[in-house]
Formats: C-alpha cells, structure tokens, sequence
C-alpha cells in the first residue's frame, strides 16, 4: 500500500499529537523449547535463535502494510516484533494470509502467532489466545471532507438514506452494529467489503457514507487524503489490539514479558512517535 504525496493539514498534525499521547498507554520453529528457565541478558527468555511463525495480512497502514513495487512488510507491528524477537534471541518468518482467515489459521498452529491490528473481544478469545495489550485505540467516525449531512451517532441514525461501510469480520462492524443498528447485522444500510481499502474507496466515491475505523487506521488514511477525509463526532470507545496465539502456546507468556519491557523502556512510545506522526507526515509532505 502507498501513501500518496499530499499536503498536510495542522488539524492532522494536532491530532496525531493525541494519538501518541494515547499511545504511552502502553507508552515457528516446532523443535521444542523450554522458555521459562533460560534467561538472556536482557532478563528475559533466551528462545536460542528459535524461528518464530507469524501471520500477517500487511493491509493495515501503519500497523503493518507494504509499500507499492515491495514485497517488504513494514509499519509499527513489524518494528514491535522485530524489537522483541531481537531482546528473546529468536528470528520471524512472516506469512500472508487474509483478514478473513487470520484467526483460523493461528488457531490451527499453522502459525505461532498473528498480528493485524486484532482488536481482543471475547468472542475472539473463545478461538485463540491473545497476548497482554500492546495499544489503545479509539473507534472513529471517518467521513468526506464535504459531509454535512450528520455530525454524529444520532443523526446518521435519523437519515435513512446514509449507509456506513465496513471490512467484513472486524471490530468496526461490530462497533457500527451495535452503536447505529442496535445489534442487527443484516441491516441493509451496512455495507460490507473484504478489506479497508475497498471501504476508503466506497467512501471517496460516493457509495457509502460513514466508515468506522480504529485510530491507528485512520490516521494513516487521513494522511493519505487530507483534503477528501475528515473526522466527525466524538470516539465512540476504547479497544485494545493484542498479537494472537494458538490456545496455550508456550509463547503466549514470553511475549508478554517482552511486551511488558518495551512498555516499560518507551520502546513502544518511540515506535508510535515514528510512525503514527513521523512517517505519516513525511510521507504526506514528500513530493
């Protein structure tokens, strides 16, 4: 995915500021390793230069995403795992696999973990574990920079013409459905697509007008389409993204304690300084 040169706008600036400052919240090999007992020098578990599985679908600047004519995976996610495999002595090998398949895949330990941007529900904990929370995010309201029609929940809700688009299976559907809808998933004014980029394109082109996304996405977005996309309305609630697992992989706890490190070191801080401000405006600005 490329972020495409454009001006960028103070109010972008001042809310990526926010962003970040939310973001100080928290800022495989199948040869059997014994993880509790071997201890590197960084006080964490030695892994021994265990390969590490891990799912990934790159469509979610700037979580994790590739940048156009690469096959390279980038974003915060891949800087975050990289960190932790770095200090656990273990090294990652990375498989694309859709959004739609994300959870059934790590769940079957065809994988040793996953990242997405996966927000952790309880209904998602009933197919894999998840580790401690690496951000916080906040739902969004992301509509076209000429919207006037509604400013909020309720008067969205009150013009039956409007439809809102969402990415099939995600935490934004279930937010828009329970929020807009009162828990009906067949309401017609929802309309679903396979991933954001089809819904950023619904929503430029007319076809929809409302998305709900996570901060972290649609900052990105924002700072790709800063004269066609703005925000509107309060947060609509907080939602926590952890990396999955398959239920009871040994991992699960060694994560954690890396996780826990990089928190508490501002490793996290840094990461979400780079690339929810740095990389965003630079990207936006360049020509």
């Amino acid at each position: 995915m490329t972020l495409l040169p454009k001006p960028v706008s103070q109010v972008f600036f001042a809310m990526a500021l926010f962003f970040i400052a939310l973001l100080s919240f928290a800022c495989g090999n199948t040869k059997p390793t014994t993880t509790s007992s071997i201890l590197g020098l960084s006080g964490l578990a030695d892994l021994q230069e265990r390969v590490i599985k891990i799912a990934v679908a790159n469509d979610y600047v700037p979580l994790n995403f590739t940048l156009l004519g690469s096959n390279k995976g980038i974003g915060w996610e891949y800087d975050a795992v990289a960190e932790i495999a770095k200090r656990l002595n273990a090294s990652l090998v990375f498989e694309l696999v859709s959004w739609d398949k994300m959870l059934a895949h790590v769940a079957s330990g065809k994988v040793d973990m996953g990242m997405n941007g996966i927000g952790i529900t309880q209904e998602r904990r009933s197919l894999v574990d998840f580790s401690d929370p690496y951000l916080l995010v906040q739902q969004l309201m992301l509509v076209r920079s000429d919207e006037t029609r509604f400013s909020d929940v309720a008067s969205f809700v009150g013009n039956e013409k409007l439809l809102i688009g969402s990415q099939t299976g995600t935490s934004n559907f279930g937010v828009a459905v329970n929020t807009f809808f009162g828990g009906n998933e067949q309401n017609p004014r929802i309309k679903l697509f396979d991933n954001f980029d089809g819904v950023v394109d619904a929503l430029l082109a007319g076809n929809v007008d409302l998305i709900l996304m996570d901060s972290s996405s649609s900052r990105g977005y924002l700072a790709v389409y800063p004269e066609k996309l703005k925000l509107v309305g309060q947060p609509l609630g907080l939602e926590e993204l952890g990396f999955v697992f398959p239920k009871g992989h040994e991992l699960k706890s060694v994560i954690n304690s890396a996780i826990a490190a990089l928190k508490a070191d501002g490793t996290f801080e840094a990461l979400s300084t780079r690339w929810f401000y740095e990389y965003l405006r630079s990207n936006s600005l360049s020509k």
